[in-house]
Parts: structure tokens; sequence; C-alpha cells
């Protein structure tokens, strides 16, 4: 393929990917990622808790060759899912929040739809008949690192991608394919107009502002582009197996899924567009469900609800646990009855959390139910638990 014809089709792939419904599309060489180094580094340092898979598979993060063995380039994708304000419930501590990118459909399946779509259309137009590779979030890929190569925006302070115009608020995605096209045909980013005395730069960057490293509530981040996922609510109400750490529960609130406070504060979210495609929108109904509701679901229930989203990856007990958490921090004694049920749940991991939840409302009711549970508890955490939480609501 000559100059001019991949020119001409590395133009016809964006123009292409944006007909799809995409609000950023850009092409990055199939290269290792620049910022691998600091992906290991961080590794090193344990940041990343739990989450084994991502140094199970290090290794194939450091070059895209390992997904596909041909790679060339690869067409890095952007799609909008800010929607409307949040409902007036987001604010009341009988009601959990969940994050933004979970209000709609489960996002893996939609957006993986349209890059096979985007692989027909360049297979056509190469006479390719091996299929390209589609990644959305689940392959070993620093997607991040190659959005900014490809000239979707620039990571921040808060580890997001920030895409002038659009924000952070956006689901990343990645075809890597075996043609050779040209890079860097992304529009021109528009500068960061900085807040209370801040110098416009040529080049959009988070300039001075640290409003996301002061605003996290859990001080997730240890240092500016850094975060400790052993910190942050979205890794501890979704990444996160086991108990939640005790010291974290009090500065978690009432989020059950997720979370979106560093992206809140950001100055480029505060106008971001509202994602118009129609199969990606968002319902702010289900951004704020009661509490008590959440805390009454049995395994059916929990499935029948949240079907369809990415919420499901909770689990049932996860996103109980959650809900427990966010029920002691209200500290409302309309949740007791809820929670004193919970104490007889077949998950130990819900009954240790309810303990805790009736622990911080206390109460005679609490404390009641509370004692009748320790006499009949079996599990040695969940035992421990049931008399922290009684001498807490005694207190």
């Amino acid at each position: 393929m000559d100059a001019d014809a991949r020119k001409t089709l590395s133009a016809d792939i964006l123009s292409y990917a944006r007909s799809l419904g995409f609000d950023r599309a850009g092409i990055a060489p199939g290269r290792p990622p620049t910022r691998y180094g600091a992906f290991t580094r961080w590794l090193a340092a344990g940041y990343h808790g739990e989450m084994a898979y991502l140094a199970r598979r290090a290794a194939e993060r450091g070059d895209p060759a390992a997904l596909l063995p041909a790679a060339a380039s690869l067409v890095m994708l952007a799609a909008g899912y800010h929607a409307a304000a949040p409902p007036p419930e987001w604010n009341s501590p009988r009601h959990g929040r969940i994050a933004r990118y979970a209000w709609s459909a489960d996002y893996h399946e939609v957006i993986k739809s349209r890059l096979y779509e985007l692989d027909a259309f360049i297979r056509r137009r190469a006479g390719r008949s091996a299929l390209g590779k589609a990644c959305v979030d689940t392959a070993p890929l620093l997607e991040r690192d190659f959005a900014a190569q490809a000239g979707l925006g620039f990571i921040g302070r808060n580890t997001c991608l920030i895409a002038p115009g659009l924000g952070s608020w956006t689901f990343l995605a990645a075809l890597i394919i075996p043609e050779k096209l040209c890079s860097g045909h992304s529009p021109q980013l528009p500068a960061l107009d900085l807040p209370a005395g801040g110098r416009r730069s040529a080049v959009a960057t988070c300039g001075r502002c640290t409003r996301c490293l002061d605003a996290c509530p859990t001080s997730a981040f240890v240092a500016p582009y850094v975060l400790d996922a052993r910190r942050c609510i979205s890794y501890l109400t979704i990444e996160l197996g086991g108990p939640i750490p005790a010291d974290l529960r009090p500065l978690m609130g009432n989020w059950v899924f997720g979370c979106d406070v560093c992206q809140e504060v950001c100055p480029y979210n505060r106008r971001p567009a509202a994602a118009g495609r129609p199969w990606l929108v968002a319902a702010p109904s289900s951004a704020a469900p009661r509490l008590a509701d959440l805390l009454a679901l049995d395994e059916e229930g929990f499935r029948r609800r949240f079907r369809g989203t990415a919420v499901l990856r909770a689990k049932r007990r996860g996103l109980l646990r959650n809900a427990c958490v966010a029920a002691g921090n209200s500290r409302d004694p309309i949740l007791t009855p809820a929670l004193a049920v919970l104490l007889a749940d077949p998950e130990p991991l819900v009954r240790g959390h309810a303990a805790w939840a009736l622990g911080q409302i206390g109460g005679e009711a609490a404390l009641r139910a509370l004692d009748q549970a320790r006499s009949s508890e079996t599990d040695p955490w969940v035992r421990q638990g049931l008399v922290m939480a009684a001498a807490n609501a005694a207190a």
C-alpha cells in the first residue's frame, strides 16, 4: 500500500468509526506502550491489590503483538457515557450510589459488536480475510496509553484518559489490525482554561489542578498519576472479593458500585457532551437504588434486577456487602430490620458487614439482633465482627 492509499484508508477508517457512534477515533502504531515501565512499577508496589489477572498477564501488556502477532496499527476509540444529572435520591443516605458507567447496558458487548463492524469494513477495503483483535477493557492491553498515542486525549492526574470537549466519562476500545496506517489523525485537542489564576496551556494537560487528588474520599492517590487501587472505592466495591477494610468503610459514603468522585470534580467534566447514541443510553433511574431494596435481594432478585448491566460483576454477595457499608454510614435506624435479617444470610461476607452496619447504627433493636445472632454464629470472622459491633452499638 503506497503512502496516498494508506492516508486515504486511515481517514476513511476514522470516518467510519465515527459513523458507528464513537465520539473520538484515532490511530496508534502497533508498538509497545510508552508507559509500560510505569505499569510494571505499579504492579511491583502491590497497588493492584487482588487484581491478580493484571500481574498474571503483565508481559502481554508490553506488546500488542501478544494479542495479534501481525499487529501493525491500533484503531483507538472512545464513546462518551455521560448522562443527565443524577436524581435527587443521589444524596439521600437511604439510597446507594452507582457509578455513571453502569447506568446503561453493559458496555462490553454493545461496543464490541461495533468493533466487529469496523473490522469488517477494514477487511473489505484491504482485502484481508483474517480477523483483527477487538479489545474492550478485558484484554491485556494498556488502552489509555494507546489512546493517548492516538491523540484521543491525555492521561490525567486521576489516571483517567481525559479528552477535552468530551471529558473523562468515556469507554475506551481498541481494534488491533495488521494494516500499517497513518497515526495521529485525531483533531488537535483544545487547551484547558485553568480556574483561579491558572494559565492557558498550548497543550491540553491538568495544569496545576489537583482537585481529583484532594477530593478522593479514601486518599487513594499516593502521588499524581499513581492510584493505590487497594484504597479506591471502585476497587473496594467491585474488584475486592473479601471484607472491606474496617478503616475504609466510614469513608465510602453511600457508594455501592464504583465511584465517580475524582471525575466529578475534574474541570474537563464541567460541560461534557451527553451521550446521544441509542445503544448506550444511560438511565439515571438506575443511579440511586434504595438501600432497603438492595438489602432484601436474594440471588434470583439480584440477577433479575441487574441483568444486562455491569453491576452483575460485583455478584450478589459483593453488592450486599457494599449496601451494608452504605447502610452503616447512613446511621439510619429504619434500615435496622433489613440488616438484622441479613445476620442469617448464607454468605459470611454479608453477615459480617451487616453486623458492622448494625454496630454503626446502634440502638436497642440493633443490639438485640447482634446478641441473638452471636448465639448461633459459627464462622470465627463473623463472630468477631458481632462482638465488636455489639460493643459499638452499646457505646
